[in-house]
């Protein structure tokens, strides 16, 4: 993809997703097999940005988890977690800790975890379609937002929890269902994303400096109208590097 598109890239190593069935009995033993074999040679291969772990209950656990981010931090690959999906997993401190870039997901939420997001700067992502196609509680994110938390918001694109990478419904939702403010949704998709993704210098906003990645709407009455009319294409003409797409 890096090789084809003309939009910034980066790509995230997830071995610690879930314990493959070869090693069910043995979680140690994978965990040993990222450290050990995955790790240093995607790091010789230059292959990820980004290092990340689902610490979840069941899956990795915090302590799992910071075994794995101390391990690439040693080859220079700074982490994202999936991080507080299913349960109040510790991951949002964690990442925190280790200055994770991101904590992506954040449905379930208790105050010490939002405390600890807010005091630091790691960007929270939210990611609204995943908690639509699972039927999941949506994360607190007035909560987060009245404790100063920086959100990013993005599609969670995959096959298996949430099939669309349709940035206008993510955006949709995340007014509809997350209550956000329009301002705030379009906001968290634009320049939080690119902070998110490393890449703040570059796109995010309409900058002198930065690259003429831009979206013209057909005409509309106001910037709401952008979430709450949803599923209305409302994008006229897409721009990169500032050429018609």
């Amino acid at each position: 993809i890096k090789e084809q598109v003309p939009i910034p890239v980066k790509s995230t190593f997830l071995g610690a997703h879930a314990v493959p069935h070869t090693y069910r009995d043995n979680k140690q033993g994978y965990i040993q097999l990222i450290i050990h074999e995955m790790l240093p040679q995607i790091a010789q291969e230059q292959l990820a940005d980004y290092v990340d772990v689902f610490c979840e209950q069941n899956f990795f656990c915090d302590t799992d988890t910071e075994r794995i981010i101390e391990a690439a931090y040693k080859y220079g690959i700074p982490a994202k977690l999936h991080a507080n999906q299913l349960s109040v997993s510790g991951g949002v401190e964690v990442g925190v800790k280790h200055k994770a870039i991101s904590v992506d997901h954040l449905e379930a939420m208790n105050e010490k975890a939002i405390h600890s997001l807010a005091s630091s700067d790691t960007i929270g992502t939210i990611l609204p379609t995943a908690a639509f196609f699972l039927r999941m509680q949506y994360a607190p994110v007035r909560k987060m937002l009245q404790e100063n938390c920086a959100l990013a918001l993005a599609s969670d694109y995959n096959p298996g929890s949430s099939p669309s990478g349709n940035m206008n419904f993510v955006v949709s939702l995340a007014c509809i269902q997350n209550e956000f403010l329009p301002e705030e949704a379009i906001n968290a998709a634009t320049i939080n994303g690119a902070f998110a993704m490393g890449v703040e210098k570059e796109v995010g906003s309409i900058t002198v400096g930065k690259k003429a990645n831009l979206i013209f709407t057909k005409p509309i009455a106001s910037v709401a109208y952008l979430p709450y009319h949803f599923g209305t294409p409302l994008v006229d003409k897409v721009m990169i590097d500032g050429n018609w797409i």
